[in-house]
Formats: C-alpha cells, structure tokens, sequence
C-alpha cells in the first residue's frame, strides 16, 4: 500500500481490516483523507502532472510541470480541448 500524501488532491481507498475493533480507525483515518482530498479541490488546488494522461477526454485540466511533460509551452496549466493539450497562459 502506497503512503497517503497529503498534498494531493485524489483518494485511494486503503484495504478494510479484518478486525472490528480496527474498524473505527480505519473508517475515521478514511473520512479524513476524503475531506482533505475534497477541500484541496475546493481551493482550486491541481497537482502537478509528470506524464500526459493516457486518454485525456476533452475538458481536462493538468498542470504540467514543463520538464518531464511539456505539452507545447513549459511548466503550466493546460486544458484538453478533445485534439490537443493547449496552454491556458
């Protein structure tokens, strides 16, 4: 199992114990990834994007961060516009 990171803003579910008793730590430990997954949405945070995604649908937003992934023009904010990645500046 992966370490959770605080700093970003997508939720994987870690694997529910066997044991009851672990059950309220488990289910609190989640609750709180959600909701601090939910608030980085919320403040408008995108982390930034190393590879391009493998099927991007268009209206997706990344932020590239311009060395591993250059859609076109360095480190920033692209969205896909069904075609190609485009900068938005």
């Amino acid at each position: 199992m992966r370490a959770y990171n605080p700093n970003s803003i997508s939720y994987s579910p870690a694997q529910v114990p066997d044991d009851n008793n672990e059950l309220r730590r488990f289910l609190g430990s989640e609750l709180n990834k959600i909701q601090m997954a939910i608030s980085a949405l919320s403040l408008g945070h995108i982390d930034k994007t190393h590879v391009a995604p493998a099927k991007p649908r268009e209206g997706d937003i990344r932020f590239a961060d311009g060395t591993n992934w250059n859609p076109s023009g360095g480190k920033g904010i692209y969205y896909y516009d069904g075609a190609a990645w485009k900068l938005l500046g």
